[in-house]
């Protein structure tokens, strides 16, 4: 593995898992592994649970680590070429990508859509220079269409908490996940959800799960994220005997960034809840109680949130951990 920004770089997601689990039992086993090497964290936009997960991941493994938050320490990058830099910009992506590579052996990037241009935002354009000019291997830590360090703590979050016994899912018994959008105050982008849905449906595909995704008309995900996932328009339909509910709101993607008006009641409470197989609830956090998901769920028993986040330190570390064995 020389980069990490989809499922696409995974060539086995159930060894991954498995190396993570390993990993969360034996956090040091490897701490030799990234002796005298730097790990750099690029940031374009805030973190909270990305930047300390992914920094104790790598001092997990031994290694050096270096942050750079350039929306508030850096200088002003330009990303097109061909340009006179008579403007705002103080410093091409070309040469700060290639520096932050001769200082560090793996980068990691973190990047947000900026939600007006949809062909600008999905093109990758500014993430794919980054990995272009750099020279080492690089780690998405979220880009304008994904978040796969979520994605794969949520696919380890599912598989340790499985509630399916042992010989049921000999006989082929699989959980089945719900994606289900939720309100929200602002439009958010795709990448979390695109994500977690391009993960399922792959975990889907291994007969590892049965995947739904639960949202009102209109805000559909882009197809090459949803292929083999059942689309179902109404909440309660979709949450009938699920076993893992995971909230999220996302803005449209044919209306690119919009807030549309939608019809019915998609906050996930305790009634709800009643719909399910007494499910499981998951959220990739920060979440705004009472507006996308009911803090009688964040308070309750049902709620894995912070089972959820302590595991992107175990998905990042197996990461690294692989990245640090092919280099």
């Amino acid at each position: 593995m020389k980069l990490f920004t989809s499922v696409h770089d995974v060539a086995d997601i159930k060894q991954l898992v498995a190396d993570a689990l390993a990993l969360k039992a034996n956090p040091y086993a490897h701490n030799m592994l990234g002796k005298n090497k730097t790990l750099g964290l690029v940031f374009m936009n805030p973190s909270l649970r990305t930047r300390l997960s992914t920094q104790k991941a790598a001092m997990n493994l031994g290694m050096n680590v270096m942050v750079m938050n350039m929306d508030k320490d850096g200088w002003a990058l330009e990303t097109q070429d061909g340009v006179v830099m008579n403007g705002n910009t103080t410093e091409h992506i070309r040469e700060a990508a290639a520096v932050m590579g001769q200082y560090c052996d793996i980068l990691g990037l973190r990047s947000f859509p900026k939600l007006k241009d949809r062909n600008e935002d999905y093109s990758e354009g500014f993430f794919n220079k980054f990995v272009q000019f750099c020279g080492v291997p690089v780690v998405s830590l979220e880009s304008a269409t994904r978040h796969p360090l979520q994605s794969l703590a949520d696919l380890i979050t599912i598989v340790e908490t499985n509630p399916i016994p042992i010989e049921q899912r000999a006989q082929g018994k699989k959980p089945k996940v719900v994606l289900a959008w939720a309100p929200h105050v602002k439009a958010l982008p795709q990448a979390v959800p695109n994500s977690f849905a391009e993960w399922m449906c792959k975990a889907q595909e291994l007969q590892m799960i049965d995947f739904v995704i639960a949202q009102p008309k209109g805000f559909e995900l882009a197809d090459e994220f949803t292929k083999g996932a059942e689309i179902v328009y109404d909440l309660d339909l979709a949450i009938a005997n699920a076993d893992y509910v995971y909230v999220k709101n996302w803005s449209s993607y044919k209306e690119y960034g919009q807030l549309l008006p939608y019809e019915g009641n998609w906050i996930m409470n305790n009634e709800k809840l009643n719909l399910t197989n007494n499910a499981k609830v998951m959220h990739c956090l920060p979440v705004r109680r009472d507006l996308e998901l009911a803090a009688e769920i964040l308070d309750g028993p049902n709620s894995l949130v912070i089972q959820e986040a302590g595991n992107r330190l175990w998905s990042a570390q197996a990461v690294l951990k692989a990245l640090l064995e092919k280099h």
